[in-house]
């Protein structure tokens, strides 16, 4: 005869799953932000206190800061609860989304997937030719010479080029630290790794960028069994904010998204 005790845990094994899709910037202008997500991670970490984290990530990438504040939330919270954390990389994890996927463990990918680019780019446009030829004549007073830094409605200047650059580079060195401090020994003696470059899938594993060829579903119940239970976690928009100046916003926002992911093929 089997015994019967009530107190006995019967709990199936909870895998919570974050999804982070999309572009990374603040406010409304990318799908990931640490304002949007926190709650999104708090709940994924706390609710029913599951067996591990996972994160599925397809992100082109974007503001360096956001990728680090989201980042860095996983990690915290991940050593506080003392829940480990695993990326599945589809499509692309590449720059910021790449940044977000060494937040976890463990990092997989589809033979396919696009990871890396680990490179820091700031790109817009300059007008001044066209508003000379069309009469234009733009009109700008500072207190501050640097004030007007880069205005794209006057010709570059090299000295706020070279300004701009040494910021870019001390952002990319700290994008640098971040992978080597995550992934260690992992990552191959590969020169091109910290060059932007970006690589498949298939060749991540070799570099050092992710730990397998994998996907979600079938790798968790490898681990925790065919019970495993998945629990979803990400981000809503209400109703209202399909109203009013929001659609244009989120207009603009989404031609800005689908131009980041074309920068992959995407």
């Amino acid at each position: 005869m089997k015994s019967w005790l009530p107190f006995k845990s019967r709990k199936k094994p909870c895998v919570a799953v974050i999804r982070l899709n999309g572009m990374i910037a603040a406010g409304k202008r990318g799908a990931l932000s640490d304002e949007s997500l926190a709650p999104v991670i708090e709940r994924a970490f706390s609710k029913g206190k599951p067996s591990m984290v996972a994160l599925r990530i397809n992100s082109p990438g974007g503001s360096p800061v956001q990728s680090s504040l989201i980042a860095a939330r996983i990690r915290r919270l991940s050593e506080e609860k003392q829940i480990p954390v695993i990326a599945f990389v589809e499509d692309v994890a590449a720059s910021g989304g790449y940044w977000l996927a060494c937040a976890a463990d463990e990092i997989y990918a589809d033979e396919s997937s696009i990871l890396g680019s680990i490179g820091v780019i700031s790109a817009g446009f300059g007008a001044h030719v066209f508003l000379a030829r069309q009469g234009i004549e733009r009109r700008v007073h500072t207190a501050g010479e640097s004030k007007s830094m880069l205005d794209p409605f006057r010709p570059e200047d090299e000295e706020d080029v070279a300004r701009l650059r040494g910021h870019l580079g001390e952002i990319h060195k700290a994008f640098i630290a971040y992978v080597k401090q995550r992934r260690g020994d992992k990552l191959a003696p590969e020169p091109r790794l910290f060059t932007g470059e970006i690589f498949l899938g298939a060749q991540a594993p070799e570099m050092g960028l992710s730990d397998g060829i994998g996907h979600l579903v079938p790798m968790m119940k490898e681990r925790f069994g065919d019970k495993v239970r998945f629990r979803d976690y990400g981000t809503k928009r209400s109703l209202l904010t399909r109203f009013g100046a929001s659609v244009l916003n989120e207009s603009l926002a989404g031609i800005e998204e689908r131009a980041a992911f074309a920068r992959f093929g995407l």
